[in-house]
């Protein structure tokens, strides 16, 4: 039997107008609601002044049952800090550019109707979500939340150096000649770093990366064993010792990473080879680096402005998740 004294549900929408087809979106959320006995829909778009987490916080305080976020992974990541440590299911509906953590969820990327579907369901999972503490020049600090990696130094600069234009006509490719405008200039700088409670270290970087997952776009598995749900982050000290070091850092990310750990001989190859003196990984709750001057910043591909210190953390659990039903998540 059913309760007929139910409420009927509802959801809400944050969308950045830009980045989707916000005619066929609110449409579908529209007509799939009615379907499955929800109330009407919200909508929430996003602006220059609201990347989303003021629409989030707004939605939340109306009691909606689930909200939905489509845009790049900026809106995601400003949407997932306003909803993190809240009862209130995220469902991610794949949108603009690199949808990283649509891709590291291993969910559908071309058919928006079924996380609509998944969002209406029952289907209901928890993430961890990585926080950055960081502080400025002036000593004034903020903190923001970041769903797949939070890095400092050269990933920041390419970023910081990639095309909108190209990026919107090419997608994630832009990202490409942004790092070849990087390159040329990118000079290695000391740091003073520590991973939870151990001993401090001193070493020269060209970048450090602190990720929640590990997969970037085009399959390439930037920290192969990061985990979503193990309460912990991976990080990734880039040190490649000239030129030629360079090359050592290509062949650990792409070939070593995302090319022969698919296959047992070639993680058999990895295993007799050792450690990479270009990457280093490390793995934690919490990481402090501080430079010896302000460094880019980027979280989520998003720029942040310069830090003489960032200090990231996990909030294992954080995050609740709308899935497709049986969705896999031992894999997370």
């Amino acid at each position: 039997m059913t309760n007929s004294t139910a409420l009927p549900r509802h959801a809400a929408l944050v969308y950045n107008p830009i980045k989707v087809d916000e005619k066929r979106l609110r449409s579908a959320l529209h007509d799939l609601s009615s379907e499955a006995g929800w109330e009407a829909p919200s909508f929430y778009p996003t602006s220059i002044e609201d990347a989303g987490q003021q629409a989030a916080r707004e939605a939340i305080a109306t009691g909606v049952d689930v909200v939905l976020v489509a845009g790049g992974d900026g809106t995601v990541r400003a949407v997932a800090e306003a909803m993190a440590g809240t009862d209130v299911p995220l469902a991610i509906v794949p949108s603009g550019t690199g949808n990283l953590l649509a891709r590291n969820l291993g969910l559908p990327l071309l058919d928006p109707d079924r996380m609509i579907r998944a969002a209406l369901g029952s289907f209901r999972h928890s993430i961890d979500i990585g926080w950055a503490a960081l502080t400025r020049e002036n000593g004034e600090s903020d903190e923001h939340a970041f769903v797949v990696v939070a890095g400092m130094g050269l990933d920041a600069a390419m970023i910081a150096n990639t095309r909108p234009d190209l990026k919107k006509s090419v997608g994630w490719v832009a990202y490409v000649d942004g790092a070849a405008r990087s390159l040329p200039n990118a000079k290695p700088f000391r740091i003073v770093y520590q991973v939870d409670e151990s001993r401090l270290h001193s070493t020269k970087v060209h970048s450090v990366l602190f990720a929640n997952c590990g997969t970037l776009p085009a399959g390439i598995a930037l920290i192969p064993s990061a985990s979503i749900t193990d309460g912990a982050m991976d990080i990734a000290v880039i040190q490649p010792a000239g030129p030629f070091g360079w090359l050592g850092v290509w062949r650990k990310i792409w070939w070593d990473n995302s090319v022969l750990r698919r296959f047992r001989a070639g993680r058999l190859v990895l295993q007799r080879r050792g450690r990479s003196a270009s990457v280093r990984y490390l793995h934690g709750q919490t990481a402090e680096v501080a430079p010896i001057s302000p460094t880019a910043i980027e979280l989520d591909g998003d720029e942040f402005g310069l830090a003489i210190r960032i200090r990231c953390r996990v909030a294992p659990g954080a995050l609740l998740l709308a899935l497709p039903e049986g969705h896999p998540v031992d894999q997370l």
